[in-house]
């Protein structure tokens, strides 16, 4: 099996090797983190102590673990913690919020890389954050006699129908897994269906909704509405995680409020990094003034006379605290096919008025528990985006009721943390047990 997985491995990236190549010239992305990635090349861990890694793909599930480390921290004293990651920007995310534990590119799924890359962790538990199932990895930790647990487990529909075709090629893959610690109760029982004991699999809840920040005087919006020059008279609208072509729906229905609601202010937060210079180019095309928030180290600028600048957020790792400062908040990835949109819940634990689009399959039970609740509101196409933000503009109560039925959903959810701890402390205490036998 670890052959075959190597063959097709193998296969693909000589198939998309000119595609890869194509996007490092021209995007800068996939530069950096070959020779750790390819050759298993992870920091050599010192000593003997028990040790977790979490492996989190990018920056959500990175940003998702601060709960989980810092009571593991406490909980866990003489225990070792390292983090992997994907993405460039994940592991600048890991580096910046997590300067005490070692941080690393997360080997290829390659029998030799993983085996290199384990030997040299030598984990006592391998986490994997929402959804990785690497064969190799899982199999050289197994092998190693680490426990491995999938956390705040999440499988949409579409994941699912993905997996069950390949079900009798997992088999063993599956089985090697000793937790999951599943979001919601759907994802629960697909991953049963897919062949993983009922036994394993718990309800925890997600971990997301624990590190959520839902004070909007939190010091890090605070000294971004300072620094951005944001007055409390100003009328915010933040478009977060958005994908391409949906800067210009976000530019459109804020146009189109500010005739009537000149208060009116857009910040913009483009998903992925390599968009931000072509996104504030864009802007300027338009005829926008462009404030980037990259450029901005001093006092606040002065307002300028006439109309507002546009506000881009061209930083990593802020969007959290950005969505503390809108009272209207569109959610990107949302409006076209392909992205499955992005976590909601974070405009929604500072009750602001949350707009996405239809393309949510990545958070489906978040979608249904919001709208069911009348806690945000679903847009079919841009059109539907600028009626909406003016919606909410025109009638600031029912944007409020809108906005603290979200906060409320949101405080009922904590917990998942502690109960995902729970999981782990399983684990844990069977790792050492079989390690006394």
């Amino acid at each position: 099996m670890p052959l075959a997985l190597d063959v097709v491995y193998l296969a693909a990236v000589i198939v998309l090797a000119p595609w890869l190549l194509y996007r490092a010239i021209c995007a800068g992305k996939y530069r950096d983190g070959w020779r750790e990635k390819l050759w298993g090349k992870a920091p050599l861990r010192i000593g003997d102590r028990p040790c977790y890694w979490f492996h989190a793909v990018s920056v959500g599930e990175v940003l998702l673990l601060r709960p989980l480390v810092r009571a593991l921290a406490r909980r866990r004293p003489n225990w070792d913690i390292v983090i992997s990651t994907t993405t460039t920007t994940g592991l600048a995310v890991a580096r910046q919020t997590y300067p005490d534990l070692v941080t690393f590119y997360a080997p290829l799924d390659f029998s030799w890389s993983t085996r290199r890359a384990v030997a040299r962790i030598r984990p006592t538990v391998l986490a994997l954050v929402e959804l990785e199932l690497w064969p190799n990895l899982i199999r050289a930790a197994k092998c190693s006699g680490a426990k491995v647990a999938i956390i705040n487990a999440r499988l949409s529909t579409r994941s699912y129908r993905g997996y069950r075709r390949l079900k009798p090629l997992l088999r063993s893959t599956l089985g090697r897994i000793d937790a999951v610690a599943a979001q919601a109760a759907d994802c629960a029982r697909r991953f049963v269906d897919l062949g993983i004991p009922g036994d394993r699999v718990r309800v925890t809840g997600s971990v997301k909704y624990d590190g959520l920040e839902s004070d909007r005087n939190n010091a890090r919006t605070r000294a971004l509405r300072e620094l951005l020059g944001l007055s409390p008279a100003d009328l915010v609208f933040v478009a977060g995680s958005t994908m391409e072509g949906e800067e210009e729906a976000a530019l459109a229905a804020y146009t189109a409020a500010r005739h009537h609601h000149p208060r009116l202010r857009l910040i913009l937060v483009p998903r992925h990094a390599e968009r931000f210079d072509a996104v504030a180019r864009w802007l300027e095309q338009q005829g926008e003034v462009v404030l980037r928030r990259s450029r901005l180290q001093g006092p606040p600028p002065r307002k300028p006379s006439g109309r507002p600048p546009v506000i881009l957020i061209d930083t990593i790792g802020e969007l959290g605290a950005v969505w503390g400062l809108a009272d209207v908040a569109f959610v990107g990835g949302s409006l076209r096919p392909g992205r499955g949109g992005q976590n909601m819940m974070e405009p929604a634990a500072y009750g602001a008025s949350v707009i996405f689009g239809p393309h949510t399959a990545n958070f489906q039970e978040t979608v249904e528990q919001l709208l069911s609740r009348q806690a945000a509101r679903r847009v079919a196409d841009a059109e539907e985006l600028a009626r909406g933000l003016l919606a909410d503009l025109d009638d600031p109560e029912a944007a409020a009721a809108r906005g603290a039925a979200g906060r409320t959903l949101v405080l009922a959810q904590n917990g998942a943390a502690s109960r995902t701890l729970a999981e782990l402390d399983r684990l844990v205490e069977a790792s050492l047990t079989q390690a006394a036998a």
